[in-house]
């Protein structure tokens, strides 16, 4: 890929994207690059979690409208080329559907569409340096890649108008006691750190973890009965899996459980 590094460790794939000149600003073949890697990664059984992060001082600025404002007039925009879900659609389905638990990483700046990034992924994690913003109503727009859907659910409806409707910056301790991230490292330890959590979930069990994923996107917007069936849908799979099976005889002779994904 031109403008995302990937890198495969320990079941870990790190997504970096990578136009630090940019603050990974998203242009039309970076678009296209983030819905194919998190769709190779959903793909490859090799894959137990993903990482994404950016290069250099910014996670993602989000669109390139330094980009955008040179485009010839009269040709369409990612936006209208796909269909009417766009680039910004396909990047958060893409994420929500992923078989595997995705991680943000927020290394530097997270704006518009970038912010819409991380609020997609499962969770969230935020260098001390960092910062975030919806950042939309600043140059005149109205928030896409799902930034309304995300961000209500998390910080609830009148705290995600204020952040919508001000595009005001919003630092580490701020996004943490809000509920955007989950935690907040420091600069100089953060991708370690980062990395470390997603190794230890990686350990865990894929099968589980993905009817877990799954379950859980659904619970947004399925009635309780529903969701009750898909549990106990999931949990029979689970059950049926040489994992759990590993996982018991660990509890007995305690110790940790080594999980294949079989």
């Amino acid at each position: 890929m031109e403008h995302i590094l990937v890198d495969t460790q320990n079941g870990v794939r790190t997504l970096t994207l990578n136009r630090p000149e940019r603050l990974n600003a998203v242009n039309d073949k970076l678009s296209t690059e983030i819905i194919q890697a998190i769709a190779e990664a959903s793909a490859d059984d090799e894959v137990r979690v993903v990482v994404i992060t950016g290069s250099g001082r910014g996670f993602c600025a989000g669109l390139d409208l330094m980009d955008y404002s040179k485009r010839d007039a009269s040709t369409e925009s990612r936006h209208k080329k796909l269909d009417d879900l766009g680039w910004v659609g396909h990047q958060a389905l893409g994420i929500v559907h992923c078989d595997k638990p995705v991680i943000a990483a927020i290394n530097g700046i997270a704006a518009g569409a970038g912010l819409a990034l991380a609020l997609a992924c499962d969770m969230r994690f935020m260098s001390e340096g960092a910062k975030v913003t919806a950042g939309y109503i600043r140059r005149g727009l109205s928030p896409d890649a799902g930034m309304t859907y995300f961000l209500p659910r998390l910080v609830g409806q009148a705290k995600a108008a204020e952040l919508i409707y001000t595009g005001r910056d919003i630092l580490p301790e701020e996004a943490e006691r809000l509920g955007l991230v989950n935690g907040i490292f420091p600069e100089e330890q953060f991708q370690e750190q980062v990395m470390s959590f997603a190794r230890t979930l990686a350990e865990g069990p894929p099968v589980a973890m993905t009817l877990s994923k799954r379950l859980l996107a659904a619970s947004q917007d399925t009635d309780l009965t529903t969701i009750l069936k898909q549990e106990y849908s999931s949990i029979k799979v689970c059950f049926g899996t040489q994992d759990v099976q590993e996982g018991i005889q660990a509890f007995a002779e305690k110790r940790k459980p080594v999980f294949r994904g079989k």
